[in-house]
């Protein structure tokens, strides 16, 4: 060991470091004994501090060196420092005793300039003397402070001051330490001394309360919450501190400064002692459960409505009866759901009429079919005149009832004064969008009143009650028939897609007869698949009538089931094609395929041919790919560039067969336009197919207008009036997903990998500023990324897509698509695929030129869609 050099107080050396650590060291030492005292100097009175002393905790000692060099006088704290008792340590040479035999000779130096009367503080290297038996004593560091003093005789001597350097070093990295975690901490962090004063608080708390952590500084519980609670806390702190026994999860109920709302705390309580063992308060840590207990509420509920919900599933409908039906709800809703409640149907349907008259202005007679109360037998008093079950009335075209029956949609209904009722939803019963009746829920006073998920509930049991009623109806068959098979077969409006805007029309032909427009052979649809892909579809059944219709729905259905099953284009085209051939014959496909084997006569009138164009875009490469099944090409605009057909090979027609389609990728820029068609737009009687499609192509002119007007434009500049076809018309704008929204990586074939895809995940989604969403994603990347480690093959790949919603997708090399099953009880594992089932919005898997793909797809935070609890989902595995 070798000496840390020190200065006299003599030196010139301009560094004075160690002499100044000595100055506060001594000036510490000399304060804290005479705090220790109660020593009067000068005005002020320096005391013993509550919490107790620094020196509770530093290693000082004090001793002195007679003129001859030897110790002649051991404090207490010496003996406790070095180890060595009084009677030993008096009349050693402390040189010879502690120092190092290297070290010695600069020491007796040091000794003889201190007994010449000069001060010295320095950091010095020591080690206790051997013991009786002759052993070693350990090893340590002082930082000494040597004063200069004269005995009665006036000789020369001196006394010591020695601090353990390590003990101090290491209470300055606890004290760091103790500053670092009550200053970040996330929670309400408190110190409470005895008289159960606030002595100190962190930011945390402060930021809620208000104010500078100094402003707290001597507040006491009843400055922070109302006087029952304060009384019950103040109670529990005194009882902490008397008994020493801790408090966990303490609830504490208050409001904070400039809010009404009622926070909810968890308090956790522990006494805090100082070095020597003493009480000095109490620690505080707080934690808000507001949003918890509000959760907890709402899931309680939930529950309650569910079961609520399940119950009238199994009483409600047992008979065709609309009266007892009625009655049968009311026994699901009182006393359960509400106090009283009333069923009204209109008197229409009761009589057997095919429509109920009114429904307008819900000014129509209704029944009073059913009353049920809990609180009493009397006549229901919520609106207006009481009516008695079996009476006939109807509602004044202002009141709240009225209004529900023509919007079809629940309200409010105001309650009496003085009445017993204090809150009523009055709520339409409507079944297949018909309004059959009314249904009012009331709830007295003295109960809760109805809130937000008590109306959603209301109006699921009314549905439930309704459609079982709607069983009665009676309906024009035919012309029902006609309306909903028209609405199944015609596209739907405003179709969405991940990087794609898109627009488009339908027009029915009439075909000259001054009929009303009917339902032709002419389809399209926008399809979204897996990864932000989109599937673009535009078909044409050749003929016209119920049987053009009837065959387009069906191609139309198959389109959409083969869709989901991520096929490539071709080879949808090659399915759809064995469908077409199928629908002639009596036994569908498998007939047609083995009549195909034999010579048969051709029965023209059960032919179906079609053709149909499939496209398949994806928003992260831009890239399209496209096939053919005899059907006019596509038009593709670039911008700055005139419009042209794309070379697509047309195939055969579906329906001929036995002949393969082909695929034609191309790359897409950004902001180019495609259009799909049916020959409806471009060919008639009056115009041949090349003046047509040349009329088309000119007349996407200008591109780069909004797509509605596009559309437009184009239906206004080319003869679309001719009737003789249906016009089915598809424009897309390319609008690929920006490079700032895709994650991609490849991870290797290793363990680790899972718990980088986690890394990555959470990295990636706090950069798109989609915290809600971690959880959920890492615990789902986490089961993929595994899966495709045990029976996967090659390297993984992991991608994240933001879009309208968050797809992830996880690549290998590997063929084998997963298989979801139902795990046993007792079974360890098999339950990731189930999970991934309950906490996204969809999942599945397709294969890839290179092996497969399992993705899955989250709704992003504030949309209609809500985010499954990971907890809920992991308990109903079980």
């Amino acid at each position: 060991m070798s000496e840390i050099p020190a200065k006299a107080s003599e030196s010139e050396d301009p560094s004075e470091g160690a002499r100044t650590r000595a100055v506060d060291g001594l000036a510490s030492t000399v304060g804290g004994a005479l705090a220790a005292d109660g020593v009067q100097t000068g005005d002020a009175m320096w005391q013993s501090s509550p919490p107790g002393s620094i020196y509770d905790y530093i290693k000082v000692a004090s001793f002195s060196i007679g003129p001859d060099g030897l110790v002649d006088q051991w404090s207490l704290r010496a003996e406790h420092l070095f180890g060595i008792p009084a009677e030993r340590a008096v009349g050693m040479d402390p040189i010879e005793a502690f120092i190092d035999p290297h070290l010695r000779e600069r020491g007796m130096r040091k000794m003889a300039e201190i007994l010449d009367g000069r001060e010295w503080t320095g950091v010095v290297p020591f080690r206790m003397p051997k013991d009786a038996e002759g052993g070693c004593g350990r090893e340590g560091l002082a930082e000494v402070y040597v004063m200069p003093t004269r005995t009665e005789e006036g000789e020369k001597a001196a006394v010591c001051i020695v601090v353990d350097v390590r003990t101090l070093r290491s209470i300055e990295t606890d004290l760091a330490a103790s500053q670092a975690i009550f200053s970040q901490s996330p929670f309400g962090f408190l110190l409470i001394d005895p008289d159960l004063r606030v002595r100190r608080v962190n930011q945390r708390f402060a930021s809620i309360f208000g104010g500078d952590v100094d402003d707290h500084r001597g507040k006491g519980v009843h400055d922070y919450l109302q006087r029952g609670e304060a009384d019950r806390v103040a109670a529990t702190l005194r009882r902490v501190l008397e008994t020493g026994s801790s408090i966990t999860d303490m609830h504490v109920t208050g409001f904070v400064p400039g809010s009404d709302e009622r926070r909810h705390w968890s308090v956790n309580l522990y006494r805090v002692h100082s070095g020597s063992g003493r009480p000095i308060g109490i620690a505080w840590l707080g934690i808000d459960i507001t949003a918890r207990r509000a959760a907890a509420r709402e899931a309680a509920a939930a529950r309650r409505n569910l079961a609520l919900l399940n119950e009238a599933g199994a009483r409600i409908g047992n008979s065709l009866d609309l009266e007892t039906t009625a009655r049968q709800l009311l026994d699901v809703v009182v006393p359960g759901f509400c106090d009283l409640a009333t069923v009204d149907l209109y008197q229409g349907l009761l009589v057997g009429d095919e429509t109920p008259p009114g429904l307008a202005d819900g000014s129509a007679e209704l029944r009073r079919v059913a009353f049920a109360s809990a609180v009493s037998d009397a006549p229901f008093a919520g609106a207006g005149v009481p009516v008695s079950v079996g009476a006939v009335h109807h509602y004044p075209f202002n009141s709240s009832c009225a209004d529900a029956l023509r919007t079809a949609r629940p309200q409010t209904v105001p309650p009496e004064d003085g009445g017993l009722v204090q809150s009523t939803l009055a709520v339409p019963m409507v079944a297949h969008d018909t309004v059959v009746g009314l249904v009012q829920f009331a709830r007295t006073k003295g109960s809760e009143p109805f809130g937000e998920r008590d109306r959603d509930l209301a109006v699921e049991l009314a549905a439930r009650a309704a459609v079982c009623i709607d069983n009665a109806r009676l309906y024009r068959r035919e012309h029902e028939r006609a309306l909903i098979l028209q609405r199944s077969l015609l596209p739907p409006g405003d179709p969405e897609a991940s990087g794609l805007d898109i627009a488009c029309r339908y027009l029915p032909g009439n075909a000259n007869t001054g009929r009303p427009s009917e339902v032709g052979g002419d389809w399209f649809d926008v399809i979204e698949l897996p990864g932000h892909r989109t599937a673009l579809v535009v078909g044409d059944v050749m003929g016209r009538g119920l049987r053009a219709a009837v065959a387009m729905g069906e191609l139309r259905t198959a389109v959409r089931t083969l869709a989901q099953l991520d096929l490539g284009p071709a080879e949808v085209l090659s399915q759809l094609d064995e469908i077409a051939r199928g629908l002639g014959a009596p036994g569908g496909v498998q007939q047609a395929t083995r009549a195909a084997r034999r010579p048969r006569e051709a029965d023209l009138s059960e032919v179906y041919l079609a053709t149909c164009v499939y496209a398949v875009y994806d928003s992260v490469t831009r890239r399209c790919t496209f096939a053919n099944a005899g059907h006019l090409p596509p038009v593709l605009v670039e911008p700055g560039e005139p419009a042209l057909m794309l070379d697509v090979p047309p195939g055969m027609p579906l329906g001929v067969g036995g002949e393969p389609f082909e695929e034609v990728e191309v790359e897409l820029p950004e902001g180019a336009l495609l259009a799909l068609y049916t020959d409806g737009l471009v060919e008639s009687r009056d115009h041949p197919l090349d003046e047509g499609l040349q009329a088309f192509v000119s007349a996407l002119s200008d591109p780069a207008q909004p797509l509605e007007d596009v559309c437009d434009h184009v239906l206004n500049t080319l003869d679309t009036h001719h009737g003789e076809d249906d016009i089915a018309l598809l424009m897309a704008r390319v609008q690929g997903l920006p490079t700032e929204s895709v994650g991609d990586w490849t991870l290797p074939r290793e363990p680790r990998s899972v718990g980088r895809a986690r890394e990555y995940a959470r990295a990636q989604l706090l950069s798109w500023d989609m915290e809600p969403l971690v959880d959920t994603t890492e615990l789902l990347v986490s089961e993929l990324v595994t899966n495709a480690l045990r029976y996967g093959e090659g390297e993984i790949r992991l991608r994240l897509l933001l879009d309208r919603t968050l797809v992830c997708e996880v690549w290998d090399s590997g063929l084998v698509q997963p298989r979801r099953r139902r795990a046993r009880d007792t079974d360890e594992g098999g339950r990731g695929l189930q999970l991934v089932g309950l906490l996204s919005a969809a999942w599945g898997s397709r294969r890839t030129p290179r092996g497969k793909t399992v993705w899955f797809e989250l709704p992003l935070p504030g949309g209609e869609t809500t985010l499954t609890d990971p907890a809920e989902a992991l308990l109903s595995l079980f």
